[in-house]
């Protein structure tokens, strides 16, 4: 199996692992990560206003890449998965922005979103499968529980990222149950941590963060498993308390025996 992938600039700055695990695991369970020529940002937030173009081109110039190629389009960041799911959203459903942005390309052949865009997550669920992963497992983390943190952007919004259901996923404790873990299921796994106001308003994104690692605590987590790296800095940096909180790669790379 080959995949176009889209790593975004995060992994390769301060989210290395999450990057570098991803590909040794894929490689380890039969997927080729083939990384995109002259990617570039996909400007981490996806802009609503209807007028917004041109923060939007790199993301259908990566969509565009994978068509070219024939592939699917795999993301292992949460935000870049959310920019570039929404824009290709866009492109299928919103005639009058699709043709602003084809302008604006210039393309010898229109994109009108046929790239079929994946998170990891959905790899590893419905091209690889969890069956797979588990026999695969050669380290299972019999007795860890873990807490998946969705957060928000994966999940939302639900109509254009059909990620899973927004109010009640169960992707991640799937992953979890099949690298051999306990699944930890708690009221704020997908909720915001609030990690786009951390340098605007420290002290909320703090009382918002340390809510979500106190109830993953509370109900008997002893790690938590994000794919966001925005997340994984806030959780680490400016909740209270001490649980600790890594890559889901991270895991899936320990569960596979991949050092």
């Amino acid at each position: 199996m080959v995949f176009s992938y889209y790593p975004g600039c995060t992994l390769k700055t301060r989210a290395k692992d999450l990057d570098r695990y991803a590909r040794l695991c894929a490689a380890k369970l039969g997927a080729e990560l083939e990384e995109l020529p002259d990617w570039q940002c996909c400007g981490g937030v996806y802009p609503t206003a209807k007028d917004e173009i041109a923060t939007k081109l790199s993301s259908v110039r990566a969509l565009n890449s994978a068509k070219k190629k024939g592939n699917e389009l795999v993301t292992v960041c949460s935000a870049c998965h959310n920019v570039i799911k929404q824009t290709n959203y866009m492109m299928q459903t919103d005639e009058e922005s699709a043709k602003k942005v084809n302008l604006y390309l210039g393309l010898n052949e229109e994109y009108k979103g046929e790239t079929t865009v994946l998170h990891y997550f959905e790899m590893l669920r419905d091209r690889i499968g969890f069956d797979k992963i588990k026999e695969a497992t050669v380290n299972p983390l019999k007795g860890k529980k873990i807490a998946p943190y969705y957060g928000c952007l994966l999940l939302r919004p639900s109509k254009a990222m059909q990620f899973d259901d927004p109010e009640n996923p169960t992707i991640m404790e799937d992953f979890i149950k099949a690298i051999g873990a306990t699944p930890i299921t708690y009221a704020m796994r997908n909720e915001c941590c609030g990690g786009y106001i951390t340098l605007e308003d420290k002290d909320s994104a703090k009382k918002k963060a340390t809510a979500v690692t106190h109830n993953a605590r509370a109900n008997g987590a002893e790690m938590i498993i994000t794919a966001c790296p925005l997340c994984m800095y806030n959780l680490n940096k400016n909740a209270e308390g001490d649980i600790p909180v890594k890559y889901f790669t991270e895991v899936l790379a320990e569960a596979l025996g991949i050092e």
